[in-house]
Formats: C-alpha cells, sequence, structure tokens
C-alpha cells in the first residue's frame, strides 16, 4: 500500500506547485500508510444478535473453542465415539476431538472412554465389523454430555464413520443432532454460555454445504428452538482465525438478523 501511495506521489509531483512542502507530502503519505496498516490489522469484527424472545445473544467469533472457560462446549464425535488418536487414521489430533482428549483429559484415553461408557449406559447400539477403533455404533443424534454442572462437554454423534474409517453426514443428519442437542442443552445446560465450533466442516463432513451454509443452518437450528423455550442466555461459534478471516460476514450477519 505505501509503494502505491508514493508511486502516486510521484506521479503527481510537481516542483513548481510543491516547492518547500517536500518534506510535509512525504509526512502525510506516511501518515495514511501507516493508518492503512493500523486497518488492516483490527481485529475482525464478530457477527452478532442479541434476540428478545426469549432474551439471548447469539455470536459467531474467532477464537480457540478450548479457551472459552465461561462456557459449556459442544465436540463433534461419529457414531462409534472413537478416541484413539494413534497414527492419525481414526482420529486426528489436530482436529476437535483430538484437542479435547489432549486439552481437556489430557491425553488420557482410558479416561474418556471411560467417561463416554458411562454417559451411554443404557443407550441402544448395534456392534459391526470394522477393522481399527470401537465396533459399537449409536444411533446419529446420539449426546454423551460428560464433565461438571459448572462445564459440561455435549459430545454430539452427528457423523458415521464407515469401514474405511472416513466419517460422513448430511444435512439431515446435521439437523437432527443439532436438534437433540438442544434438547439436551435445556435440559443440563442451566441456560450456561454455549461455545461450540462448525460441527460439519472439517474431517467430519457434510459435503453438500460449505462452512458459511452449515453456520446459517446450525444459526438457523439454534434460533428456532429458542423461539420455544430458553436455551442459554448465549451461544457462541467460535471459528478459527484464519477461517474467520474468510467469511462474508456482511451476508452472515444479514442473514443473522432475518432470522
Amino acid at each position: 500500500m505505501a509503494a502505491l501511495l508514493l508511486q502516486s506521489y510521484q506521479a503527481v509531483w510537481d516542483r513548481a506547485l510543491f516547492a518547500g512542502h517536500a518534506v510535509a507530502v512525504a509526512l502525510a503519505v506516511a501518515a495514511v500508510s501507516l493508518a492503512y496498516g493500523v486497518w488492516r490489522a483490527r481485529p475482525a469484527r464478530a457477527v452478532t444478535r442479541d434476540l428478545d424472545r426469549p432474551r439471548c445473544r447469539v455470536e459467531v467469533v474467532p477464537g480457540d473453542l478450548f479457551e472459552q472457560a465461561d462456557a459449556h462446549l459442544v465436540i463433534g464425535f461419529t457414531d462409534v465415539f472413537d478416541t484413539d488418536v494413534g497414527d492419525g487414521r481414526i482420529v486426528q489430533e489436530s482436529s476437535v476431538q483430538g484437542q479435547f482428549l489432549r486439552r481437556i483429559y489430557l491425553g488420557d484415553v482410558a479416561g474418556l472412554d471411560a467417561d463416554l461408557d458411562e454417559a451411554l449406559a443404557g443407550t441402544p447400539f448395534t456392534t459391526e465389523g470394522k477393522t481399527l477403533g470401537k465396533r459399537r455404533r449409536y444411533p446419529v443424534g446420539t449426546i454423551a454430555t460428560l464433565g461438571e454442572p459448572d462445564r459440561l462437554f455435549f459430545c454430539v454423534a452427528y457423523s458415521e464413520m464407515g469401514p474405511s474409517l472416513v466419517a460422513q453426514s448430511s444435512a439431515d443428519k446435521l439437523w437432527l443432532s443439532l436438534s437433540r442437542l438442544w434438547s439436551e442443552l435445556h435440559d443440563r445446560g442451566q441456560q450456561r454460555p454455549l461455545a461450540m465450533p462448525v460441527v460439519g466442516a472439517t474431517l467430519a463432513r457434510v459435503d453438500a454445504l460449505d462452512r458459511e451454509a452449515l453456520l446459517r443452518l446450525i444459526l438457523l437450528s439454534f434460533v428456532a428452538a429458542s423461539r420455544e423455550r430458553l436455551l442459554t442466555t448465549r451461544l457462541r461459534i467460535v471459528v478459527r482465525p484464519g477461517e474467520f478471516a474468510r467469511l462474508n460476514r456482511a451476508e452472515l450477519q444479514a442473514f443473522l438478523d432475518s432470522l
């Protein structure tokens, strides 16, 4: 930007007109360049809306899901609730599941498995052959709620793990899973803030929808459910900063305002 401004300055430079003012003009160019740099470096603006009925704040923000210490968290899982990061074939360490294991359970796979088994006790399942990982398959939309009342972790099975270890979901499965999530949040969340990622956007993907379409689906589902009953005082959808910068936030804000 500075180079462009300097070229423009040189192109219009008139020694007769600006004689004696070169320093002032150069300082003005530098000031404009600095202002532009500050503008470019400003924090990305969140997408927000305050609902009136019921009173609830909805926001899409850049950040780290696991740094939302004031909120319950949503963790996406497949229908077999695999936890083994191992060589990355089943669960990748960089995924939300992998970070959940590392940052909340400090890498204790046995501890996480025990908590999941306790939360899923009594939930019907089928057993299917699978070369690696767990073999108990639960219905899509199953919620395993872990943690303590002041900070819960809603582990949502919104995708199906195939025999080839590829997770797949769909818009219908995601909508069902979100509906079950809102119901569990109402029953267990005590109206505390909820933070969640853009479920369906990465490895357990919904191929028919891009990230912005997934965001709209989540927002629509939440607002529709909130019209029936108060679920939480704040829903915070947390997007990684690099991905957040690529969102069309004006369109997303307009969509949220229309709900």
